[in-house]
């Protein structure tokens, strides 16, 4: 409030003053000075409101009327600000993805959200999980985005949607279908038709299914937003309105934003959409900025990084200072700038869905997304959570729900692998196998329903006669055996290999990995996967192939049940799968894998994929949700892609 002389002549004056703006300090429209005041002239900051906000009765549960959704206002004297209901409202938000979360824990972390004093759950929607092939929808179990809003309303949660189509989030491809690569002439995030053909079917059977969530209807979305950080891309300037139309004539009527670093928020905007910052600290002069750029709009920071994700061999586990957040948030809070947090719980990049990046060369994002957020990968409380929930219990004039009890986690046996299936002895267990003169990338294979494959490993085989100096583009990284010999690496920086003279005709195999499609830039566009173009051999093409798709779907497993395992060898080089018990107890609770003297590979406890461990770091455990435990015995099976290792221990902490 106003602490000018004007307010402190007599008591009475005080009185007067106090009981007139009583009912707006409580609904929190104490009166405020301008953007410009402070961030245009350099005037002193303001410090942190005396008053408190108060919009406990704007909660879905609570709010009935829902005549007015979120909306901006702007009047004479005051900051531009949202309103909610009628109400001035400050969005006090945090990220949280369900597809990085077990379903089984969704609550668990909505409470948390919701017991440090955030008022709205921001989340991005995956169309690659959620069309895994063209036309075929995935909305179930973990990928229940519907049950997900739904249960965020009943904590009493309001939603902001990012469905894309393109998301980033360091997921595979910045969360488009890999599908859409099969065309090499269809231009990515533009109006190219193959595209928006492909986002239209998809928007359809999306928006249904967000249509009757949104606030106008008595759900919980209060605002949705426009593609990603379109700025940054900018190659099409019919795209976003294309998108912001598509969106509208589907039946959204809520707030419509898009989201942008400070230098490409003016080139991602769109005329009539409410522009939100990306930043990683208060930065004056992007707020000024936006503010020139939209006047009568308030200030949103869609995206407040408190931390960062990690890539294989990039060194330590990034981290932020819990007291900068702070900081942070409290300046946002000073200016009455309404905030989203990311993340307030990062989760984890189960399976294959890890995005990369390539400044230069390519690198993949780890198995974990901890990202240094509010809540931990295994949704423990941290330093920042406890701060932040410090400083809104400050400000709000309503107390906090009680905190939730921390997740408990154990310590559970060792596990030795005590047999073990190389994987030349797996093939007779994969799908039929590709036959094709010339090797076909993942992308292209003609498999699931001619929609290719998105992850995982795939195997070229092809017969050779003699040797020389062997060629071949590789994506992202290849082993080549002459029949079960490792003879050398294939990657971005090497794809060259000498292929020693041959007695005898042998089998050529090239075993590649997808370590994860670029989620960030234009390079998203040059994606594909496998082989890419043909194998040279002193600069003769070799042709005829059988190729192996390496998916490690569910099912593959099941077939695996009858296959005959071997005992495990004191050492074995090179790709194998070892098979292990983990014992759970009668009650299984979360843990951390530590796979001892391992080299590289992925994890799988009854058929759920943990992920990638690498012995590269800095990720060194996988978090195993005690919710995937069976009582006693669980299956655990390693796909190792070099050497045997010994224990598979478990540990109470995670070591990033």
């Amino acid at each position: 409030m106003d602490s000018s002389p004007r307010f402190s002549t007599c008591l009475s004056w005080k009185r007067i003053v106090c009981s007139f703006f009583l009912p707006f300090i409580l609904s929190g429209l104490a009166p405020s000075r301008k953007y410009k005041e402070y961030l245009i002239s350099g005037e002193v900051r303001p410090q942190l409101p005396q008053y408190r906000f108060n919009w406990s009765h704007l909660t879905p549960l609570e709010l009935k009327n829902r005549s007015m959704g979120l909306q901006t206002e702007s009047i004479a004297g005051s900051n531009p600000y949202f309103t909610l209901g009628g109400h001035k409202f400050l969005i006090f938000g945090g990220s949280i993805h369900y597809f990085r979360v077990p379903r089984a824990y969704w609550r668990d972390r909505l409470l948390k959200l919701k017991a440090c004093g955030f008022n709205t759950v921001t989340t991005y929607v995956p169309w690659n999980l959620h069309e895994p092939q063209r036309g075929k929808f995935d909305f179930s179990g973990n990928l229940d985005l519907e049950a997900f809003v739904l249960m965020a309303a009943e904590i009493g949660l309001w939603v902001i949607l990012r469905p894309g189509p393109y998301i980033c989030s360091e997921i595979d491809l910045g969360g488009l279908p890999s599908w859409l690569l099969q065309d090499p002439n269809l231009r990515l995030r533009t109006t190219d038709n193959g595209f928006v053909e492909a986002v239209n079917q998809y928007f359809d059977h999306l928006m249904a299914r967000v249509v009757p969530l949104q606030y106008h209807q008595g759900g919980p979305i209060i605002a949705v937003q426009v593609e990603n950080e379109y700025g940054s891309f900018n190659k099409d300037k019919d795209y976003m309105p294309y998108l912001q139309k598509a969106l509208l004539k589907r039946g959204i009527v809520e707030l419509l934003l898009t989201s942008d670093s400070e230098k490409e928020v003016q080139r991602g905007s769109i005329k009539g959409v409410l522009a939100t910052l990306n930043m990683n600290a208060f930065q004056e002069n992007a707020i000024k900025s936006l503010h020139k750029m939209q006047r009568n709009k308030p200030i949103m920071v869609m995206e407040y990084w408190v931390g960062w994700f990690d890539t294989w061999g990039s060194g330590e586990h990034k981290v932020t200072n819990a007291d900068d957040v702070e900081k942070t948030v409290s300046e946002f809070i000073k200016f009455e700038i309404s905030f989203n947090i990311y993340m307030f719980h990062g989760g984890t990049n189960f399976g294959f869905i890890n995005g990369a990046i390539n400044f230069g060369r390519h690198t993949g994002v780890v198995t974990s997304y901890d990202y240094d957020a509010v809540l931990t990968e295994a949704g423990d409380y941290t330093n920042k959570y406890f701060k932040l929930r410090k400083l809104f219990g400050s400000i709000l004039a309503f107390p906090l729900p009680p905190l939730p009890e921390i997740t408990l986690k154990a310590v559970y046996p060792a596990v030795r692998p005590s047999l073990y299936l190389p994987l030349w002895d797996v093939l007779k267990y994969l799908n039929e196998p590709v036959i094709s003169n010339k090797p076909v990338n993942m992308e292209n294979l003609p498999i699931n329903n001619g929609n290719g494959q998105s992850y995982g490993f795939i195997l070229y085989e092809t017969p050779i006669c003699s040797g020389g100096e062997l060629y071949a583009d590789v994506q992202d990284t290849a082993q080549v055996f002459l029949n079960e010999t490792s003879i050398g690496m294939l990657n971005d920086d090497n794809q060259n290999l000498n292929i020693p003279e041959v007695r005898e005709c042998q089998l050529l195999r090239v075993l590649v990995e997808n370590q994860g499609r670029v989620n960030f830039s234009w390079k998203i566009q040059d994606q594909r996967k496998g082989l890419i173009g043909s194998i040279t051999i002193n600069n003769i093409p070799v042709e005829g192939y059988t190729i192996y798709s390496l998916e490690m779907k569910m099912n593959f497993f099941e077939r695996l049940r009858s296959a005959t395992w071997r005992p495990v060898p004191n050492n074995y080089l090179g790709p194998a799968f070892y098979l292990g018990t983990l014992k759970a107890g009668s009650s299984p609770k979360d843990t951390f894998l530590r796979p001892l003297n391992w080299n590289y590979g992925f994890v799988f406890i009854n058929g759920h994929n943990l992920g990638r461990y690498w012995c590269i770091g800095p990720q060194e455990t996988l978090y195993l949700p005690g919710a995937w435990l069976h009582p006693e015995d669980n299956e655990i099976i390693l796909f190792e892609k070099s050497k045997s290792g010994s224990d598979i221990q478990t540990i109470d902490g995670p070591m990033l």
